[in-house]
C-alpha cells in the first residue's frame, strides 16, 4: 500500500499489510486502522500512539497521519478507508471535529466492531449490494467508536503548511529535492519547514524524504521483477550506493535479499 496526498477513486477501501512505515498522508475518506498481529505505532497530526494487537487507530477526514513499526517484529495490519458519502449522519461532527486521542485500545473494542472488521476483512458481498453494505457496517463501527472518543473542534492554524509539505514531497520525492529547494517552490522559510517535519512527523527532513523512496521503491521489490538500480533511480535516490545504505539502516538487509526473503515467503 503506498498512500500519499490524494483524492481516493473508490467509494471502499481495505489494505492488509505488514507493519511497516507508511509515509504521512491525508486524504477525504475516514480511515480506520486495526492490528491483527504485532504492533504498529501510529501518528496522527502532532502525536504518536502505539497499537498492539486488537487496538484501533481513527483518521478523520483530511487529518495528517502515518504509520511506523520500530520493534522489527513485523505484524499484520488492516486498512479501512471510506468516503465521506458513506459516513450518513456522522459526516458532521468527523469533518467538524478531531478526536483529542484517536485510539481504541483491544479492551475497549465493541464485539460489534470486530465482527463488523471480520466480515469486511473477509469480503465477498454480492457486488450489486457492496455500498449498501459498506455504509450500514461502517456506520455500525463509527456509532461504537465516536462515543469512547473526547472530540474537539479542529484547528486550521498549522494545518496547511503541513498540508503543503505532504503534498509536495508527494509530487517531488522522485526528483533530487532538498529541504532548502523545497522551501524556496513553497515560498516559506527553511527552519519553519524543517520545524514541521520535526514537530508534526518525529522525523528531520531527510528522513522523511528516504523513507517515502524507501516504501515506493520495496512496493516494487515485493510486487514486480525490475532490476534494483533501475527502481533505485526512478525512487529518487542518486545512486545505487546511497540506495543500498539508507535501505540497509531502515531495513537492515540489502534491496537484494530484501526481494529474496519476500519471494521466499510468499512462494
Amino acid at each position: 500500500m503506498h498512500l500519499l496526498y490524494k483524492k481516493e477513486d473508490k467509494d471502499f477501501e481495505i489494505y492488509q499489510r505488514k507493519a511497516g512505515f507508511v509515509a504521512p498522508s491525508l486524504h477525504a475518506p475516514v480511515e480506520i486502522v486495526h492490528v491483527s498481529e504485532g504492533s504498529i505505532d501510529f501518528g496522527v497530526e502532532k502525536e504518536l500512539y502505539h497499537l498492539e494487537a486488537g487496538d484501533l487507530g481513527i483518521v478523520f477526514p483530511n487529518q495528517i497521519h502515518f504509520y511506523q513499526e520500530f520493534s522489527g517484529n513485523g505484524g499484520q495490519v488492516e486498512f479501512i478507508l471510506a468516503d465521506p458519502s458513506l459516513l450518513g449522519g456522522f459526516l458532521q461532527t468527523l469533518e467538524t471535529n478531531i478526536a483529542a486521542v484517536p485510539v481504541i485500545r483491544a479492551a475497549q473494542v465493541h464485539p460489534d466492531v470486530r465482527y463488523a472488521l471480520q466480515v469486511l476483512t473477509a469480503g465477498g458481498q454480492a457486488e450489486a449490494y457492496e455500498n449498501v453494505l459498506h455504509e450500514a457496517w461502517m456506520q455500525i463501527i463509527l456509532s461504537r467508536i465516536l462515543p469512547l472518543l473526547t472530540l474537539t473542534p479542529r484547528s486550521r492554524e498549522e494545518a496547511n503548511l503541513v498540508e503543503r509539505a505532504v503534498s509536495y514531497i508527494a509530487d517531488h520525492y522522485m526528483e533530487p529535492v532538498t529541504l532548502t529547494s523545497m522551501a524556496k517552490d513553497l515560498y516559506v522559510n527553511p527552519f519553519a519547514l524543517s520545524r514541521i517535519f520535526a514537530q508534526s512527523f518525529n522525523m528531520n527532513f531527510n528522513r522523511y524524504l528516504n523513507l517515502t523512496r524507501l516504501e515506493y521503491s520495496r512496493q516494487l521489490l515485493e510486487d514486480t521483477d525490475r532490476p534494483v538500480t533501475d527502481i533505485c533511480l526512478d525512487a529518487g535516490f542518486g545512486s545505487q550506493r546511497t540506495f543500498n545504505r539508507v535501505f540497509r539502516e531502515e531495513y537492515h538487509m540489502t534491496p537484494a535479499e530484501f526481494r529474496k526473503r519476500n519471494r521466499m515467503r510468499t512462494g
